[in-house]
């Protein structure tokens, strides 16, 4: 088995960077909320504590700032003199105030005074940008933890791919399954299949991209994900292995890209799973082990046996031959 570079790994990560992007890295900015989205965790953590720490530390100075201008700290506060912000002392205590006030906690012992007009007008401020901080950094943050990358980990790819006969005709077929008991609403497989190739002109494509029909024209690429299930594609005159043959296997470079798209039922968010398999991890003349079984009342799925394979015979031609 030789190891090659992968365009998508066996946990469905793709293997592409993009560099040299230039001014176009602008177009991350416009597009702010999702770029926090896409972030790692760490990154969103720091970014989340660094913009409120900043913030409280830019309005608790514009509090101790009007406290300042007049004349507040160095005075008692009492009947005879009404400060903006009663009992604001220092930087602390115009700290404390701005906390209890955007927090509303409120302990009463700070409060405005309504002879500080433009420390009313400073509160409407910081009540406006508080509102819009919140719903941003905290829709991000949920965006993030609903997301259903998770979910993706419990669908399940069989390691290899067969090529056997099936009905008489010869099929690639690989098997997926779910392991949870909460099922996929609306589930599709596609399959692509990644190689490069030249176009009589003298066009090189490297990667390029063609469908591999997996019952798309007969309905068989909607799934009804309860059990595993082998997924099919008919080699004939229209598929891309017309000609691959036992022996040609040997010499081909390609790789199968499988995507599996659905609804998670509990949270009706769309999720997808992807993996890949290389011309390696096709095994010519091989069917898969059963895994299902009938117990008292009930059907049970041995997933011990989810990647097993047995030979079975197979002519070793292709269908062209």
């Amino acid at each position: 088995r030789r190891e090659r570079q992968r365009f998508v790994d066996k946990n469905g990560r793709c293997n592409v960077q993009h560099g040299n992007l230039g001014g176009e890295t602008s177009r991350y900015l416009s597009d702010l909320f999702t770029t926090l989205v896409d972030l790692k965790w760490r990154w969103n953590l720091l970014i989340f504590l660094l913009t409120y720490t900043v913030a409280w530390l830019v309005m608790a100075s514009m509090w101790w700032g009007i406290a300042y201008l007049r004349g507040d700290l160095h005075r008692a506060h009492g009947d005879t003199y009404s400060p903006c912000v009663a009992n604001v002392y220092n930087f602390p205590s115009a700290f404390l105030f701005f906390v209890e006030t955007e927090a509303t906690i409120g302990y009463g012992h700070r409060y405005i005074t309504e002879r500080c007009p433009e420390g009313i007008l400073l509160f409407l401020f910081q009540s406006l940008l508080g509102s819009v901080v919140d719903a941003f950094l905290i829709g991000c943050m949920f965006i993030k933890m609903s997301q259903p990358k998770k979910r993706a980990e419990t669908l399940m790819f069989s390691r290899a791919a067969v090529i056997s006969q099936r009905d008489a005709k010869l099929c690639l077929m690989f098997r997926v399954g779910n392991l949870r008991n909460s099922h996929m609403v609306s589930a599709q497989i596609r399959c692509k299949l990644i190689k490069s190739r030249q176009t009589p002109e003298g066009e090189f494509l490297p990667l390029d991209q063609c469908e591999l029909d997996v019952g798309f024209g007969t309905g068989a690429d909607q799934l009804f994900l309860v059990s595993p299930l082998t997924i099919c594609h008919e080699i004939n005159s229209e598929s891309p292995f017309f000609s691959l043959s036992q022996r040609s296997l040997r010499s081909e470079q390609f790789e199968i890209v499988v995507i599996l798209e659905g609804i998670v039922e509990t949270t009706g968010m769309t999720c997808q799973a992807r993996t890949s398999y290389t011309e390696d991890e096709v095994l010519w003349g091989h069917r898969f082990l059963p895994v299902m079984s009938l117990e008292d009342g009930f059907f049970r799925v041995d997933y011990s046996q989810f990647h097993a394979t047995f030979e079975v015979p197979t002519p070793p031609y292709s269908v062209k031959e």
